[in-house]
């Protein structure tokens, strides 16, 4: 099984692409979807630019997801990971991970996450309500320590 991997400045909807990844395998017992969104903690946020290494992001992309799928097993997994100006509210990231039971969708979506926060090639960019852009945000270490616990 191949996972589905897209680096892409468009949307995405999210109830279509879990029917995409599910429709053909009836063996599919539970499906995890995340949604990363453009949030704005401060009220001062506008939006999010996010760049990435073309061609490196979607390779790193397709080693986690190919890790995740052996390790617990996943009967199908889709990452998409959006680029450029993204206004808060908007979609950034999605995760699906198909299995035939709950708790490897769950731990499959997740570690795909902590690895793909972590691993992949994206930068971030704050631009703020007053028209001014912040400095590329660097890597927390609290994204760190939640892919520790998959070692």
């Amino acid at each position: 099984m191949e996972p589905i991997i897209r680096v892409q400045a468009e949307d995405f909807d999210a109830a279509a692409e879990a029917r995409t990844l599910t429709q053909t395998d009836k063996t599919i017992g539970a499906v995890v979807t995340f949604t990363g969104l453009c949030r704005d903690d401060g009220g001062v946020l506008s939006a999010l630019e996010l760049e990435h290494y073309p061609g490196m992001a979607e390779a790193e992309m397709l080693r986690i997801a190919r890790l995740a799928i052996e390790r617990f097993q996943l009967l199908g997994l889709t990452a998409i990971h959006r680029y450029g100006k993204i206004a808060t509210g908007e979609n950034i990231v999605l995760v699906i991970a198909a299995s035939r039971h709950r708790q490897a969708a769950f731990d499959g979506a997740n570690f795909m996450m902590d690895y793909l926060k972590t691993s992949a090639p994206f930068w971030k960019k704050e631009h703020g309500k007053d028209g001014k852009s912040g400095e590329w945000i660097s890597a927390k270490d609290v994204d760190e320590s939640a892919k520790d616990k998959w070692r």
